[in-house]
């Protein structure tokens, strides 16, 4: 399905839409965000290590106000532009919500020598299972964005009908991680590549410093100067320490796309066929996806942009998509 998403002439390269709100948050024009003070939440997961999880406004138990859990990207966290705005624009529709921080994303480095990574599911249901115990009248609802996204399809179609879920939303999500580890290494993508790999790479750097990869990996400091691509950082890293047996291996399980005919939670899926991270071939067809589960595939967009207006006056479609949606479910 086709939507007409059209941004302003200056805003339709893909480029611009995929750079323009972190490249303008300090213009008069840029994205306006209010200053907020989060209330952290340190949520112990269950093989000892933790999580950060960023509340907007914290929810008391006796409200029956309804609740949004944001995953974020590769790279990401609260202090991401779509993050914040998303968030703002929830609480003025009467949803409170909560970042949930991959591990070591919150600017706090984990414990345990893994990480996380596109398929890793557990952290995010330990954290979903602990808030339908606490909060038992209130709604969940979860938005994930491009590696986030990817996840959350992936847990929405693990759960299939035991989903506590209300509804769902993923953004750019890469459903096929060995088609978009190859596609963001060639031509102007290889920036993107650049820039989160080096990333991944310093906080790989970080972990040196209080575990032995040597020992557990087969992996030296030094050999992380010759990690330039997704391929040789999740064939170095990321597939030993979780357990695949390569690269390929960890992007075939973990990729969503296969999960999507399972899912039975109110999904929606949006996604730009001009996303300079992957090409549109990641796109499932009809018979790969479940009924409940909707495809909004817009000709423009980046990746995780969807800007509207001018470009000196912007309007930032998927804030308002995101409440949008979830109110149909309330």
């Amino acid at each position: 399905m086709i939507n007409q998403f059209k941004p302003s002439f200056l805003l339709k390269n893909e480029h611009v839409q995929t750079l323009y709100s972190s490249m303008f948050t300090r213009c008069p024009w840029g994205r306006k965000i209010k200053s907020h003070k989060f209330e952290i939440e340190r949520f112990e997961l269950s093989d000892g290590d933790f999580i950060d999880c960023y509340w907007y406004n914290f929810q008391e138990i006796e409200s029956k106000k309804p609740i949004v859990m944001l995953f974020h990207g590769l790279a990401g966290s609260y202090k991401s532009p779509y993050i914040q705005g998303t968030m703002q624009e929830l609480d003025k529709n009467g949803f409170n919500s909560v970042v949930v921080h991959f591990r070591s994303c919150s600017g706090v480095m984990n414990k345990s020598p893994n990480s996380y990574h596109s398929g890793k599911t557990d952290d995010a249901l330990e954290f979903i299972d602990s808030l339908k115990n606490r909060y038992k009248n209130n709604k969940l609802f979860c938005t994930g964005y491009s590696l986030g996204g990817n996840m959350l399809l992936k847990l929405l179609g693990e759960l299939a009908e035991q989903s506590p879920i209300t509804a769902a939303i993923s953004v750019s999500a890469p459903m096929q991680l060995d088609i978009c580890a190859d596609y963001i290494d060639n031509g102007f993508s290889k920036f993107y590549q650049y820039i989160l790999v080096k990333n991944l790479n310093d906080s790989l750097r970080e972990k040196f410093k209080t575990h032995d990869f040597k020992t557990l990996i087969n992996l030296e400091e030094k050999d992380i100067k010759n990690l330039k691509t997704f391929w040789d950082f999740d064939d170095a890293y990321t597939a030993p320490i979780h357990g695949f047996a390569s690269a390929q291996d960890y992007y075939t399980k973990s990729s969503s796309k296969q999960f999507l005919k399972h899912i039975q939670t109110n999904t929606l899926i949006i996604h730009s066929l001009d996303d300079p991270f992957m090409t549109p071939k990641i796109l499932p067809n009809k018979d790969e996806i479940s009924p409940c589960v909707k495809l909004e595939v817009h000709q423009n967009g980046g990746h995780v942009g969807f800007i509207q207006g001018s470009f000196f006056k912007p309007k930032y479609y998927l804030e308002k998509r995101v409440v949008e949606f979830f109110k149909h479910f309330i």
